[in-house]
């Protein structure tokens, strides 16, 4: 199991990088079944203030692969992110567990349409969706239930 966890105890303020890897397993962990398959290198850059304030300046570069929306092929997003956090530990945390933040930045860096740019998705497809879609056009004058009442208010 893949977490991202940063020590807190056992060194004095300052600064230290930390890196990780949130690959595939890592979204398993959280129940994600939309991304297929991940490699998001994570670097963490935090800065100790004594024990009263931690600072981390977290680094997320990679890509997660997603099904397309449009030919629901695989489809590799970029992840390019460097959000912020701020902790202020109490007196019994002796770690930060960064995993629920970096897991949330990294689907919320992705796009609510997750398409393939144009001409390339599958083309077989798109064909068979261009197809469909003029057929629903034909269908729709012909086999719809409300066809009989397209005329209702000419007669009057």
């Amino acid at each position: 199991m893949c977490t991202i966890i940063i020590p807190l105890n056992g060194w004095a303020a300052g600064e230290r990088k930390f890196r990780f890897t949130a690959g595939t397993e890592f979204f398993q962990m959280f129940g994600n079944q939309e991304i297929l398959d991940a490699n998001v290198n994570v670097e963490v850059r935090v800065t100790k203030e004594g024990s009263q304030k931690v600072e981390a300046d977290v680094t997320l570069k990679g890509s997660v692969t997603v099904q397309c929306d449009r030919c629901l092929e695989p489809l590799q997003i970029p992840v390019d992110e460097n959000p912020q956090e701020v902790f202020k530990p109490g007196t019994v945390e002796i770690e930060w567990d960064l995993s629920q933040e970096v897991y949330d930045y990294i689907c919320l860096a992705m796009p609510l349409q997750r398409v393939h740019p144009e001409g390339q998705c599958n083309p077989d497809t798109v064909r068979f969706l261009g197809q469909s879609e003029q057929v629903n056009e034909e269908a729709g004058t012909k086999n719809s239930p409300f066809a009989a009442l397209k005329g209702l208010f000419k007669d009057k």
